[in-house]
């Protein structure tokens, strides 16, 4: 038998005449971070609510080790919803320790894990607040840490990156690989495309409840092309796109696609020629980003 953890095979879901996941099928291995990639509402949460019950899929296959979802699950499961739900009145130290002791783990050692958590995310000295009384951010990582506080064997979580900042999503990248590499098996959903690049194993891109591409991460960056150019700069911006290149850029980095039989020393003295100071340079496959935007381009 396949040695995966959730296994989803010929699903579909419709809302009256909106067919919201079309025929969709895909596998997330045991102890792998599996990306769920697409624009927002592409049925990424709609994939997610049928897996886990709380909608009725049309058709389909939707397993998780091996059974469809049932209460049984709750405490093999770290659930993290699209929209939040965290009592507003309640402490943060307050709401962590509640969430673990829902999950059968003993008041002590649950106040226990609780406070190495915030020290972890940074938010012991926040313990005692109200949830009302945080900023987004600071909500997101309390609401990540109810999926997290009871070490589930499998994490489901929906966006879970929405509201953070660029240094808060680096620490729970980290956070989420350092479970995987303890057997957590994780699948979860983002139109953020830079960290699924950095953290998972195995990706799947949906557009419209479409499949666009599945698979192994790096596999699927070695389909897109041949090796891309990447630089980083300061001041001007090289050209977007001319008779050698196309190019994505953003944050002082270019992305640079090579046009056909274009030699990749002619674009950097193209580059070079226009004015840019280059600080660093590197050659890699075409990056997530790059793929995901021409995949829904198209």
């Amino acid at each position: 038998m396949a040695n995966y953890s959730i296994h989803i095979k010929n699903f579909s879901k419709s809302f009256g005449d909106l067919k919201a996941v079309d025929n969709l099928s895909f596998d997330v291995n045991e102890g792998e971070i599996f990306a769920f990639l697409g624009a927002n509402g592409s049925g990424k949460t709609t994939t997610i609510r049928c897996l886990l019950k709380i909608y009725q899929p049309d058709e389909g296959e939707l397993l998780i080790n091996n059974s469809e979802y049932n209460e049984d699950f709750n405490n093999l499961i770290g659930y993290l919803p699209e929209e939040r739900g965290l009592y507003r009145d309640v402490s943060v130290l307050d709401i962590l320790v509640y969430t673990a002791v829902l999950r059968n783990i003993k008041k002590e050692e649950a106040l226990s894990r609780s406070i190495e958590y915030l020290k972890k995310v940074d938010l012991y000295d926040h313990r005692d607040k109200e949830i009302a009384k945080l900023s987004s951010g600071m909500q997101q990582k309390v609401q990540l840490g109810t999926a997290l506080i009871h070490e589930p064997e499998i994490l489901i979580l929906d966006e879970p990156f929405k509201g953070l900042d660029p240094v808060n999503r680096q620490l729970f990248v980290d956070i989420l690989i350092e479970r995987a590499k303890n057997g957590t098996t994780i699948l979860y959903s983002t139109h953020v495309i830079d960290e699924a690049q950095k953290m998972a194993d195995t990706l799947l891109i949906i557009k419209n409840g479409k499949s666009l591409e599945y698979g192994n991460v790096e596999k699927v960056r070695e389909k897109y092309g041949s090796k891309n150019i990447i630089i980083d700069f300061v001041g001007k911006a090289p050209e977007k796109d001319n008779r050698l290149y196309s190019a994505i850029i953003s944050n002082k980095r270019a992305e640079i696609s090579p046009k056909s039989n274009i030699d990749s020393n002619e674009i950097i003295k193209n580059i070079l020629n226009q004015g840019v100071k280059i600080v660093d340079m590197t050659l890699d496959y075409p990056s997530l980003n790059q793929i995901f935007i021409e995949l829904m381009k198209k």
